[in-house]
C-alpha cells in the first residue's frame, strides 16, 4: 500500500466540510441563510452552529461583498486602455489599504505596549 492510497478518515471529513463551505460561499449569502434556516428546522443545534460560524467568520459580509466585487472588477469595459488604468488604480488602492491596515496594527500594538507598561509601573508602585 502506498501513501497515496492511505488517507486517514479525519482528512476525508475535513475535505468534505471544506467542500461544503466552498460550495456555500460560491452560492452566496442566500445559501448560507438557507442552510442555517434548514439547520434550525431539522436539527436546531446544527442551525445554531451554522449561525455562530457565520457570525464568527463574518460570512455574511465577506461572501456577499467579495463575490459582488470580484464580478464587478473582472468585468471588462471593452476599452483596453481603461481596463489597464482600472487595474492599476485597483492595485494602488489595494496597496494603500494594506499599508493603512499595517499602520493601524502598529498603532494598536503601540497602544497595547503603552497600556502594559503603565500596568507594570502601577504594579511596581503598589509593591514598593
Amino acid at each position: 500500500m502506498t501513501t497515496a492510497e492511505y488517507t486517514p478518515n479525519h482528512v476525508d471529513h475535513q475535505s468534505w466540510l471544506k467542500r461544503a463551505e466552498n460550495w456555500l460561499d460560491n452560492k452566496g449569502r442566500s445559501a448560507w441563510i438557507a442552510a442555517t434556516v434548514l439547520g434550525f428546522v431539522f436539527f436546531w443545534p446544527l442551525g445554531l452552529a451554522l449561525l455562530v460560524y457565520i457570525i464568527w467568520n463574518k460570512k455574511m459580509k465577506n461572501s456577499f461583498c467579495t463575490h459582488r466585487n470580484k464580478i464587478h472588477l473582472m468585468k471588462s469595459s471593452g476599452n483596453s486602455a481603461f481596463d489597464a488604468y482600472k487595474m492599476d488604480t485597483i492595485k494602488r488602492l489595494q496597496d494603500e489599504q494594506e499599508n493603512f491596515e499595517a499602520f493601524l496594527k502598529r498603532l494598536r500594538d503601540a497602544k497595547d505596549k503603552a497600556e502594559f507598561d503603565e500596568f507594570l509601573a502601577d504594579r511596581e508602585k503598589q509593591d514598593a
